[in-house]
């Protein structure tokens, strides 16, 4: 099978997508399926890779590390002839994802999309942040996933609100799954020797993209609070993005920069390594779909201390593999959860440990990939059904988007101006 895989992100990126687009297309080519992944450029891309296709973008978009996709080049058209898929799975609503509806709707092929985004919760990226924007977002991709042939949900949270949202579409729960033997490789004393960590320290632990839409203020404050009570605890934090600056000043401002390890984007083993080198990993996101480094975690053995909501609530199981805390808890809250963590007996905390491997088995990309491509074979030789209306509704959307934002981006530019002026008075 030929699968077509059109995405906004994708490695060097640091994110879900990006590595669920990654962990899924070495899954299936390693099962003898042809993948060819169209995506934008990104900074430090490698060259000549094999079976990508870039197309030029606009980095950093407004501050974030997204790139934005310019007009699709001509030659692209080519390619994907050349390639022959057999099947379109697009990973975004918009920007990309309307190329892959269009290929989807030349060539008569299914089309598959992930919801992969609460896309209304990065919103902050543009100018404004208006609550009108929110709702057209929200909108927009329900639009799209009525427009293709099948929707992926990455957790049971997110199908139910897409179900509330009127999504017509047949949908499948199917998260990113954890491959569960490169989890055992790692080499947690390893990596404490080499980030600087203490080998009999206590080590509270995050890996991700660090962005704000991630909660990372309210999740470092807590771990402060922790740290400055718990002399042996150290926090390891993996990741890159915009928020690196602010979670650096909170630990300058606390005098605790010492105990804060900060490591820059991993790929494997070192990732697995880095899971191990924790004792407890801790997360506060609100705007997830699905916890895959809650999994990844997990498949390392490491008990999670997290925030309820969607595509957390599925994973973790509250003192059984690690603590589920209302979304509504405080940053104190959240320490004394900690505290609490650091003070379980030895044989508690293994329990919790041989828990959480346990459920990351439910969680693997054996499964998951298999799953996925059952999907895609039910929909081969079906006829592409292309759903008028949807298609108006989601062009009327995109429209109204656009307008949105350019008059967000013309209030900005008059407010800039008037500041201006005040500033010579």
């Amino acid at each position: 099978m030929n699968i077509l895989m059109m995405t906004n992100t994708y490695l060097p990126h640091i994110g879900g997508v990006a590595r669920s687009v990654d962990a899924f297309s070495r899954y299936y080519r390693n099962q003898g399926h042809k993948v060819l992944i169209i995506a934008p450029e990104f900074p430090q891309t490698p060259e000549n890779e094999d079976n990508v296709i870039r197309i030029p973008a606009i980095q950093h978009f407004n501050g974030s590390d997204f790139s934005v996709v310019l007009p699709v080049p001509h030659f692209l058209g080519n390619a994907i002839e050349k390639f022959e898929p057999d099947i379109v799975h697009s990973h975004h609503p918009f920007l990309i994802g309307s190329t892959a509806r269009l290929v989807a709707n030349t060539y008569q092929l299914p089309l598959v999309f992930t919801h992969h985004t609460m896309y209304e919760q990065y919103s902050h990226y543009v100018p404004g942040d208006s609550k009108t924007l929110k709702r057209f977002v929200i909108k927009l991709a329900t639009s799209y996933a009525n427009m293709c042939d099948y929707v992926f949900a990455p957790s049971e949270s997110i199908a139910k609100i897409l179900v509330q949202r009127e999504v017509r579409t047949p949908i499948d729960v199917i998260p990113t799954g954890v491959d569960l033997a490169e989890a055992e490789q790692g080499d947690g004393a390893g990596f404490r020797a080499i980030a600087g960590i203490p080998k009999d320290a206590f080590v509270v632990g995050h890996l991700g993209r660090l962005a704000p839409e991630k909660n990372l203020d309210y999740l470092c404050h807590s771990v402060v609070k922790f740290i400055q009570k718990e002399t042996s605890a150290h926090f390891l934090i993996v990741g890159k993005g915009p928020s690196e600056s602010a979670i650096l000043q909170i630990f300058m401002q606390a005098g605790l920069s010492k105990r804060l390890h900060k490591i820059g984007f991993l790929q494997q083993p070192f990732t697995s390594s880095a899971f191990k080198a924790m004792d407890v990993f801790v997360f506060s996101s609100q705007s997830e779909t699905q916890g895959m480094v809650l999994s990844e975690s997990m498949a390392a053995g490491v008990p999670v201390i997290a925030l309820d909501a969607p595509g957390v609530r599925e994973l973790v199981e509250d003192n059984k593999n690690g603590r589920l805390l209302p979304a509504s808890a405080s940053s104190q809250e959240f320490s004394e959860a900690l505290h609490e963590f650091i003070n379980l007996p030895k044989s508690t905390r293994r329990d919790l440990s041989r828990s959480a491997r346990q459920t990351a088995e439910n969680y693997s990309l054996d499964l998951s990939a298999q799953k996925a491509l059952n999907i895609y074979h039910q929909l081969l030789g079906k006829q592409y059904v292309h759903r008028r209306f949807e298609h108006q509704t989601w062009t009327e959307i995109t429209s109204l988007i656009k307008a949105e934002f350019e008059i967000l981006s013309g209030f900005l530019k008059a407010a800039v101006q008037a500041l201006k002026q005040d500033n010579k008075q």
